[in-house]
């Protein structure tokens, strides 16, 4: 593997949602650790699954892998690290200023700017030398999807520029509060990250055209910063050896071979490695080591039992789980594992008239396709419908490709709410003051609070109208659409502090998210393991803020491919038969209800594909000994 020759201290993994960059990060880690090295492997993904992938807990500090000498990691969590940050901020006026300011103080605290400041604090202290990391020869980061890893590679140089301009005491004063002391800090790490001898960039991508389009962005804009060392793993390519009178892998490896022979131009320059699609899921050791190799599959029960056999309760009860998910699958009677369709989740949907629809999940599970499909076969039955994104990578209009009466379609992009955010403070708040008052003002809408105010607003703009038609929305990946999750509840509960002494009517945005009658959360994922079990820990995490998941949607299965298709590659056969035991989970453990989405022999771009998509064409059962 280039990517693997001559490795810098610092490693990066960056690219669209669902590429593999954490799986990759994985297997590069074991990889060095078992040529000697002593490595740390770090994610700063929100929806970090680096724990699921090694069966063990991590979290916010640093932890040795048991099985796997020289290898420690660390998850850097956002809300454990933004807790800490207010809890320094706090803890000192705690008991010597009144309840109600102090109080006032932790709700200023508690918008995903404070997340994201104390997130990046931590960042930055794994690029400087310190004795936090003096110890180990690589540092591996397995980062989130792009949109925020860009966001995150910026900051050092943002912060700094902010801080040195002196504008830390703007409307961003209590997130900011501390920071004026790690200058020396961020300063090192914008030496570190531009270093490349100490860096380099590893872009993962897909054989597909929307992620190397996005690899290729990725590409410049982090060139713009300074990070020039690069490198492009293909992730998952369709071998050519599992063709043979497959209509379906024919289909997968003719697209595939179509979207590199058109490789953007900023990409054709950068050593490239390509990684084939395995049988099995990445999950456990044996897994992990034969992803870097051409080594045959690994039995699914061996790495589930390797997962559990660490010792750690929560993945002896995930096996514990799989092995009953196994045997009724296994032992099922024809009949018992169905496959509803989508189109049937939308007749339910179309029934109450208008409504807000969220498509929620991992990235790279489909979620930008899903609520097109979901919002073309509302418009297809003549529905008034608005089909918005919160993602910043997100790719809409690529999508759809063309119109449809009744839909019309937008993005919340935070760079222009925020412009727009600015204009209307300086012309409702401006006018009204002498040219210091809004030199000021402009100061303090230039700080990078404002657009976690900014995108809030457009967000609750947004789900209002579907008090009048339906608003799909394609949501960011997990973490960061539970960030503006976070930003929905500090508002609610502000406005309920406020509104508690007047005893008036009030809704707010986090109320009409809890309300069913209103809001349908669709949570997207794959029927593999890892997808599944993060779909349920966000199901989770949605359950504790007051907003219950209407329905499940498991995108992309051979499985149900192999309803209308005989399937005759290998490869193909064995990764349906796997996908049962997932199907099988959600069905009858994590879902009320549930649609299976079939993978396609032609990609799902253009209303009529997306129609498609949406139903399947076959009512029969799923069983393993008919794949």
């Amino acid at each position: 593997m280039k990517f693997l020759d001559q490795p810098p201290r610092f490693l990066f993994f960056t690219g669209k949602g669902g590429v593999g960059k954490t799986s990759i990060a994985c297997a590069t880690a074991i990889q060095l650790a078992a040529a000697g090295q002593r490595v740390l492997l770090v994610s700063t993904d929100p929806a970090s699954n680096v724990g699921q992938v090694f069966g063990i807990t991590i979290g916010n500090q640093i932890t040795a892998i048991p099985s796997v000498a020289r290898l420690s990691a660390l998850e850097i969590d956002p809300q454990a690290a933004a807790q800490a940050y207010r809890d320094r901020i706090v803890g000192p006026v705690r008991g010597k200023l009144p309840d109600s300011v102090v109080k006032g103080i932790e709700e200023q605290l508690s918008g995903a700017c404070t997340t994201e400041i104390a997130a990046f604090d931590e960042f930055t202290a794994l690029l400087i030398d310190s004795a936090l990391t003096h110890d180990f020869e690589h540092i591996i980061f397995d980062t989130a999807p792009t949109g925020h890893t860009i966001r995150m590679l910026q900051l050092p140089g943002a912060w700094s520029g902010f801080l040195e301009d002196g504008k830390g005491d703007a409307s961003c004063l209590g997130p900011l509060a501390g920071l004026e002391k790690q200058r020396t800090q961020y300063k090192a790490a914008v030496d570190a990250l531009a270093d490349p001898a100490r860096t380099r960039l590893v872009l993962v991508a897909r054989a597909q055209a929307s992620t190397l389009r996005e690899a290729a962005r990725t590409h410049d804009e982090l060139a713009g910063i300074g990070l020039s060392k690069q490198f492009l793993v293909i992730n998952g390519v369709f071998p050519s050896d599992e063709v043979a009178q497959d209509p379906l892998a024919t289909a997968i490896r003719r697209r595939e071979q179509a979207a590199l022979t058109v490789l953007p131009a900023a990409l054709l320059a950068l050593p490239t490695d390509q990684i084939p699609l395995k049988a099995f899921d990445l999950v456990g050791l044996d897994a992990l080591r034969q992803l870097l190799t051409s080594s045959a599959p690994v039995a699914a029960d061996v790495r589930h039992r390797e997962a559990a056999g660490r010792g750690d309760p929560e993945w002896r009860a995930r096996d514990m789980d799989y092995r009953a998910s196994l045997a009724m699958t296994e032992l099922a009677e024809p009949g018992s594992l169905t496959a509803p369709s989508l189109s049937q989740l939308v007749d339910e949907i179309a029934a109450d008239g208008h409504g807000l629809v969220m498509l929620m999940g991992k990235g790279g599970v489909g979620k930008t396709t899903l609520a097109a499909a979901v919002a073309v076969q509302l418009a297809h039955r003549g529905l008034s419908v608005h089909l918005t994104t919160s993602d910043p990578a997100a790719h809409l209009l690529e999508t759809l490709h063309g119109t449809l009466e009744h839909l019309t379609v937008s993005r919340i992009d935070p760079h222009e709410v925020t412009e727009r955010y600015r204009a209307q403070v300086l012309a409702a708040k401006g006018a009204k003051l002498d040219a210091a008052g809004r030199a000021l003002l402009e100061e303090d809408l230039r700080s990078p609070c404002t657009e976690e105010i900014a995108v809030f607003q457009a967000f609750s703009r947004i789900i209002r109208e579907a008090g009048q038609k339906f608003v799909v929305m394609d949501t960011a990946p997990t973490g960061h659409t539970l960030l503006l999750l976070d930003a929905t509840g500090a508002y609610h509960r502000d406005i309920a502090r406020q509104m508690e002494a007047s005893k008036m009517h009030f809704t707010t945005p986090m109320m009409q998210l809890q309300d069913p009658k209103q809001t349908k959360v669709l949570l997207v994922t794959l029927a593999e393991t890892t997808p599944v079990l993060e779909a349920a820990n966000l199901q989770a995490d949605l359950q504790r803020a007051g907003i219950a998941p209407w329905a499940w949607v498991i995108n992309n299965s051979v499985a149900a491919t192999s309803m209308t298709a005989p399937l005759t590659s290998p490869l193909l056969r064995q990764r349906a038969r796997n996908e049962l035991r997932e199907i099988e989970a959600v069905a009858s453990r994590h879902a009320q209800r549930y649609a299976l989405v079939p993978l396609l022999q032609d990609e799902p771009v253009g209303v009529e594909r997306l129609l498609q998509l949406a139903a399947n064409p076959s009512t029969k059962t799923l069983t393993p000994k008919e794949i």
